[in-house]
């Protein structure tokens, strides 16, 4: 299912770049608004700058909120720039309060201001309450647009107040119990209201067992909750356990794809919401930081191997090797530590299972050193026989001992970064790297200026 998508999304960013390039740009409108304002955000976030805002000029009106919602967050801020104050107000205009909150922390202040004034008071107090959160807690990820019910009413008269509502919010599938002071009490499932007898009280038929989310809880846990306990939306409380809104599946998703996004590309020192095709300066700026930590990093590195110059002068066959056995200790290590940042986003790694999985890391980095110390010895005592046993002695004593330091660094960097606040996922491999460079080197020189110089 997913390749069938990705390659319909290519095929129409294929025949919009057509339909461009022979400028015919009645034939790209048609396109452009025959899609959803999810796919033609894809295509633009797809696009470089200038046929980016070509695109842009030609997306309906109505469509505009909706795929400003879907975008990234640089390319809604360039596309944003571009935008008159009037254009931004009404195209925000509609949108759900939650979506409204993740486009107004981009806007200049002159046009938040005019936005917020748009909008009817109850709904400016709501978009306040959502932005008063961080963005990253369930008070962010909330929706305040919600309907509550008390629970002395009967199920008919619940549905008597749903008719005669003008509209109901977006993916609605429960209603929430409050008390007078608004303090949450359980939830009323639509399934329920729906097929229960109407003259049940609605505290005859809600869910009491539904917890609620704190507003305070991180967007991880948060999605955690929902995969747990097979969430479709729950309701959010503050300190006080009153209703403040509540978050649907669709919230979740979104910060499921983040964190996945933020994983992977943080590892490289980027950010899940950088625009891909941005200009080359741009570009090249933002990665210039990582590259310079690197190139300090790989000079330590370097300065290492020059304490053992003497060494590789008189054993020149080191410097042949040398690379093998700081590459094993990195790739050892990134497993490690690829695990441990996985276990602690999951909750799976605790105190109470922390030495065991300290054990487990070290004893299969001494067993994988022990199986490829013999495979790299004998290679190397094939290959360099003049050496005899000794270079291959030499180079698995390494390896196993540059392996068992990988393991301990690959468990110990995450949990050491995590205390200090800092994204693992953000600087674990440059920390990683350094230090299987600078053991691997030291341990192989070290015995080879022992044992063999």
């Amino acid at each position: 299912m997913a390749t069938n998508n990705m390659e319909k999304s290519g095929a129409k960013l294929g025949e919009l770049r057509a339909a461009l390039e022979s400028g015919g740009l009645r034939q790209v409108q048609r396109l452009v608004n025959s899609l959803q304002p999810v796919e033609i955000a894809h295509l633009l976030e797809s696009l470089p700058p200038t046929e980016r805002n070509i695109v842009w000029d030609i997306v309906a009106d109505e469509s505009e909120g909706g795929v400003l919602v879907a975008l990234n967050d640089e390319v809604r801020s360039r596309l944003i720039e571009s935008m008159d104050a009037h254009e931004v107000v009404a195209a925000t205009e509609g949108l759900e309060l939650d979506d409204l909150a993740d486009i107004v922390v981009d806007l200049p202040e002159a046009v938040t201001q005019q936005v917020v004034r748009s909008l009817s008071e109850q709904n400016r107090q709501r978009l306040e309450a959502v932005l008063s959160y961080p963005e990253d807690s369930a008070g962010g990820l909330m929706n305040p647009d919600t309907l509550s019910v008390r629970p002395d009413v009967s199920l008919e008269v619940v549905l008597r107040y749903l008719r005669m509502l003008d509209s109901v919010p977006d993916k609605l599938d429960a209603l929430f119990v409050v008390d007078r002071d608004n303090r949450y009490l359980g939830t009323l499932y639509i399934s329920r209201l729906i097929t229960q007898d109407p003259h049940l009280d609605v505290a005859e038929a809600m869910d009491s067992s539904v917890t609620p989310i704190h507003s305070d809880l991180h967007a991880t846990e948060v999605a955690r909750r929902f995969q747990d306990h097979d969430l479709v939306s729950a309701p959010v409380v503050d300190e006080h356990g009153k209703l403040l809104g509540n978050i649907t599946i669709d919230d979740v998703v979104d910060v499921i794809q983040d964190q996945a996004d933020h994983d992977v590309l943080s590892m490289a020192g980027l950010d899940e919401e950088d625009d891909m095709l941005a200009p080359v300066v741009t570009s090249a700026q933002r990665r210039a930081i990582w590259l310079g930590v690197n190139l300090a990093t790989a000079f330590l590195a370097a300065a290492v191997v020059a304490i053992f110059k003497p060494t590789l002068e008189k054993v020149v066959i080191l410097a042949v090797l040398m690379p093998i056995v700081a590459s094993m200790g990195g790739i050892a290590g990134s497993q490690t530590l690829t695990l441990m940042i996985r276990g602690l986003a999951l909750g799976r790694v605790q105190h109470s299972n922390a030495r065991w999985l300290l054990f487990k890391e070290l004893a299969v980095g001494f067993l994988n050193g022990i199986v490829w110390a013999a495979v790299v010895a004998l290679v190397t005592m094939i290959f360099f026989s003049a050496w005899n046993w000794k270079v291959g002695a030499v180079i698995g004593a390494a390896l196993i001992i540059n392996l068992m330091t990988a393991a301990i660094a690959g468990f110990m960097i995450p949990l050491v970064l995590r205390r200090l606040k800092i994204d693992p996922a953000l600087a674990g491999t440059v920390i990683l790297t350094t230090v299987t460079d600078v053991v691997g080197f030291v341990a192989f020189l070290g015995l080879g200026t022992i044992y063999l110089a």
